[in-house]
């Protein structure tokens, strides 16, 4: 059994992987880097960079951790930069070894469907086609780009050149408040950059629960961020003194960059799936089933190519499915419990129902709230703001979705995911001791806050 992948990313290489240790001989075609998007542009080092901005903010308060320092203390982008291509060049070193270990052959350049069993692999060191038994689609998604904002990669950009910039912009206008673009504005905001947010929608981080965008906002405010919702950018011009942006609700921002963040586009162009007959829905997507099957035997598709939830850790997910059924076995995957984590500063975590899904099901639900300024462990941290929400039904008891703004929340979500994937109620989680101090304990009060019964919340 010989399996041809396009796409090395989360998706691709978690399938050469999986399809490796079931036995199945692989070969990899990637025309960049192993790790994708979200190891070379997106995830990492967006995570690395934030780590280093959010260090910086900690040392500006080194004082009120009793702490002294002498002398100023300054960001250096380039040196920022530098350390994010490391950490990259680390986790990229340790794919390929993964691949030698499990003898995945891997293809530099551009791979395309020439028929059911054949790929074409053009690239600058090769031009050759090969037969396969099975195939795996991963050729993931780029930054989206609407006519009025062109990128010109130096004023313009996109996330790709926004993890690249090696001088701290006095100014940034960011167009889309969803993940990447509030992820961005964290990150350059603690670098001291002034910025703008502008988004189409009534809120930031629209695909969240509505009570962590209200938080989000504020925190965004507090850190004196900009942030328009429900404003068009309509037109964009570079001048010698910078872009000028004009706002539909009459406003004309300058700022030295624009960042697009206004969503992804799927690579699904040019590789042959028309010549093949896999079948595509408007958007570009590959149409496939829970089994990760196109509609043409043999080849599988999986990750943002496919238009369902782009996450990295989906696509993982997604990327072994497809092992597994392209090797003989039988998978499917269910996308009922898919936690998610918004690296700004406070950090969002969200895993099942948000209120108004659950309002619009009509479903009958309880809610509990704690804050984690009420968490000793959150004092010593000096990280008080965000509270935690806990969504459950009211008939059976059970979790039903978490929503959590706060530090560390993007760790503390999975204890809500297990919950939920193992049909726990709220009173199992209420019953559970949690460990003192921890931030943790917060998921605990909640909990018991859904039945009026919180220990370290006032009486109401």
């Amino acid at each position: 059994m010989k399996i041809g992948i396009l796409g090395a990313g989360p998706g691709g290489y978690v399938a050469a992987l999986k399809a490796a240790q079931l036995g199945a001989e692989v070969v990899v075609i990637e025309d960049t880097e192993v790790g994708g998007t979200c190891l070379n542009r997106g995830c990492i080092p967006t995570k690395t960079m934030l780590a280093s901005s959010e260090l910086y903010e900690k040392l500006k308060k080194a004082e009120e951790f009793g702490i002294q320092i002498e002398g100023t203390i300054s960001a250096n982008l380039e040196k920022v930069v530098a350390r994010k291509q490391k950490v990259i060049d680390i986790q990229v070193k340790g794919i390929k070894g993964l691949f030698k270990s499990w003898g995945v052959e891997l293809k530099k350049g551009r791979g395309r469907l020439i028929s059911e069993r054949q790929i074409k692999i053009e690239g600058p060191e090769t031009d050759e086609t090969i037969e396969v038994d099975k195939i795996i689609i991963a050729t993931g998604s780029r930054p989206a780009e609407i006519p009025v904002f062109p990128f010109d990669g130096k004023r313009i950009i996109s996330s790709t050149e926004a993890l690249e910039l090696t001088t701290i912009p006095k100014s940034i206008l960011i167009i889309g408040a969803g993940v990447i673009g509030c992820e961005f504005a964290s990150i350059y905001r603690a670098f001291g950059s002034e910025v703008t947010i502008v988004e189409l929608l009534p809120r930031a981080v629209s695909t969240e629960d509505e009570e962590i965008s209200k938080t989000l906002e504020k925190e965004l405010k507090k850190k004196k961020i900009k942030l328009y919702t429900e404003v068009k950018a309509d037109s964009v011009e570079v001048k010698d003194d910078g872009v000028h942006t004009k706002l539909s609700n009459g406003k004309e921002i300058v700022s030295d960059i624009v960042l697009v963040s206004i969503g992804r586009a799927l690579n699904s162009d040019g590789i042959g799936l028309e010549e093949v007959g896999v079948e595509k829905g408007q958007r570009g997507e590959i149409k496939v089933n829970e089994r990760m099957q196109t509609n043409v035997d043999g080849i599988y598709a999986i990750g943002d190519v496919t238009g369902g939830i782009l996450l990295a850790h989906v696509a993982s997910k997604e990327g072994i499915v497809a092992a597994i059924n392209a090797t003989g076995g039988s998978a499917t995957i269910d996308y009922s419990v898919v936690p998610a984590a918004i690296f700004t500063h406070p950090e969002i975590g969200s895993v099942g129902l948000r209120e108004h899904q659950a309002r619009e099901k009509g479903i009958d639900y309880i809610t509990g709230h704690f804050q984690f300024r009420a968490l000793g462990k959150a004092h010593a941290m000096g990280e008080i703001s965000g509270l935690i929400k806990i969504l459950a039904d009211k008939k059976t008891d059970k979790v039903l979705g978490a929503h959590i703004i706060g530090p560390h929340a993007s760790d503390l979500i999975h204890e809500a995911a297990v919950a939920i994937k193992n049909g726990l109620t709220i009173k199992d989680l209420a019953d559970t001791i949690h460990a003192h101090p921890t931030l943790a304990e917060g998921i605990m009060e909640a909990a018991e806050d859904a039945h009026g019964e919180a220990i370290h919340v006032p009486k109401k």
